[in-house]
């Protein structure tokens, strides 16, 4: 264990507060340490508190600004506050480019805020594989609001909604693909709607275009659905946050009333299961593949004496046995 600290101190640790145990076990997670599994054991019962908040959105629409901002409001509030900021990874450390350092410098000294950037790592999507386990961490030591805020490429826009309970789409006016974006796949994931730099020219046109569709969305639900509110802000002199976290707010009473919110958390953890379990078996497939059952395997599908779906079950039984 890291300098001969149990995962039960840690832990403790991190729920009284401490930022330095909090980085230690987020570092646990990233690294994929072997204490991992103990880790989370020692975390689930703390867990299922805080609200989850996702900000996705194209690049340059000022979703760090926003977040920012964000974790203004929701301090005046009382409300104590993390952040996983997903960053690009560094070709040469693996490690994000951006750091916490470099972000939201005016809550570096506020004990109710910890910020942690994230590398993706070379994941395909927005999001770092690490990231739902991080998110755990800060449940467990009592943060009210976890804000995720994505690379914004990708796939992270989808990603995220599989981890929050409520997801921000940003966009900003002036931006001729911001629209586009919506429509390549924004829209279906979009809880609320921000249109940030609302004071720039254009942002009337931004509206509108949002709300014609998500007037064609709502045609084809049945039943009862939320009605994805568009909320104009100026993160940068705070304008229109406090709406923001209304707006937030409100989508959460909604979830509550219509047994969404549950069903939200089912699906996150299943997805958390599933990702888990794939882990576990490429590791194994790993060690398969230095020995002579998957090369075996492979050489009969290239020789045509099987095929990969007959491979397939026989690795699986290979694994299993």
């Amino acid at each position: 264990m890291t300098r001969g600290m149990t995962v039960s101190e840690l832990v403790r640790r991190a729920r009284d507060g401490q930022p330095r145990a909090l980085g230690r076990l987020i570092s646990l997670v990233e690294d994929g340490s072997p204490s991992l599994a103990e880790v989370a054991a020692s975390l689930a019962p703390h867990t299922g508190r805080a609200q989850v908040v996702g900000l996705t959105g194209p690049p340059g629409v000022g979703k760090s600004t926003s977040t920012s901002a964000l974790v203004k409001a929701l301090r005046a509030s009382g409300r104590r506050v993390g952040v996983l900021a997903v960053d690009p990874s560094s070709p040469f450390s693996g490690g994000a480019l951006l750091g916490d350092r470099v972000r939201m410098q005016e809550h570096a000294t506020d004990d109710g805020v910890f910020i942690r950037s994230m590398a993706t790592r070379g994941h395909l999507g927005g999001l770092a594989w690490s990231t739902p386990q991080a998110l755990r961490v800060l449940d467990a030591a009592g943060f009210d609001v976890v804000l995720i805020e994505t690379v914004g490429v990708g796939q992270s826009e989808v990603d995220v909604v599989s981890l929050a309970d409520t997801t921000l789409v940003l966009l900003a006016p002036g931006m001729g693909d911001g629209i586009q974006a919506a429509k390549a796949g924004i829209l279906e994931v979009a809880d609320v709607f921000v249109v940030n730099k609302a004071d720039r020219e254009g942002a009337d046109q931004t509206v509108r275009e949002l709300k014609y569709m998500i007037s064609l969305g709502r045609r084809e639900k049945e039943g009862p659905s939320w009605r994805t509110p568009i909320v104009r802000t100026v993160a940068a002199r705070s304008e229109g946050v406090d709406e923001v976290v209304a707006a937030i707010a409100g989508h959460r009473d909604w979830m509550v009333e219509h047994g969404e919110l549950d069903a939200r958390r089912v699906r996150r953890a299943e997805n958390e299961i599933q990702a888990v379990t794939a882990a576990r078996l490429r590791a194994e497939m790993g060690e398969l593949r230095g020995g002579a059952v998957l090369e075996k395997l492979a050489r009969r599908v290239v020789d045509g004496r099987s095929d990969p779906y007959s491979a397939a079950e026989e690795l699986i039984t290979e694994l299993r046995g």
